[in-house]
């Protein structure tokens, strides 16, 4: 048995305590668009349901959206993450886009899933507000 830390779900490369674990899990504040989504997809990997909906912008809150997100958390497996770019989203900026690609599992099925997620601040920290960028 290692006594490394255990890597970030995010692909990072870096332990999750020094990644997206301070996030999750330590309720640091991301300083980038990037970061969140990273830490979003950390959540789902550990489906801490919590931070996903906390870190969603209050606009893009449906009625349902606990439910949802849940539903999706026990159905999918999140395998990997690839940053294909960013827009915007730095520590300065109020509005930021990220592009990536997921892979993941379904029903014993390897599956893809590419999007382009804009975000927002909302009283100074970043939110995820929707999939139109």
């Amino acid at each position: 048995m290692s006594d490394e830390p255990p890597t970030c779900q995010c692909g990072s490369g870096d332990s999750l305590a020094d990644c997206c674990g301070r996030f999750v899990d330590a309720g640091q504040a991301p300083e980038t668009a990037e970061q969140l989504m990273r830490s979003r997809f950390t959540a789902y990997c550990r489906k801490n349901i919590d931070y996903l909906v906390n870190s969603t912008h209050p606009d893009a809150r449906s009625k349902r959206l606990r439910e949802e997100i849940e539903e999706t958390a026990e159905k999918i497996k999140w395998t990997s993450l690839e940053v294909v770019s960013t827009s915007q989203g730095r520590a300065k900026d109020k509005i930021g886009k990220v592009e990536f690609i997921a892979d993941y599992e379904f029903n014993g099925e390897r599956k893809t899933h590419r999007e382009r997620s804009r975000f927002r601040r909302f009283q100074g920290k970043w939110t995820y507000l929707d999939d139109r960028g």
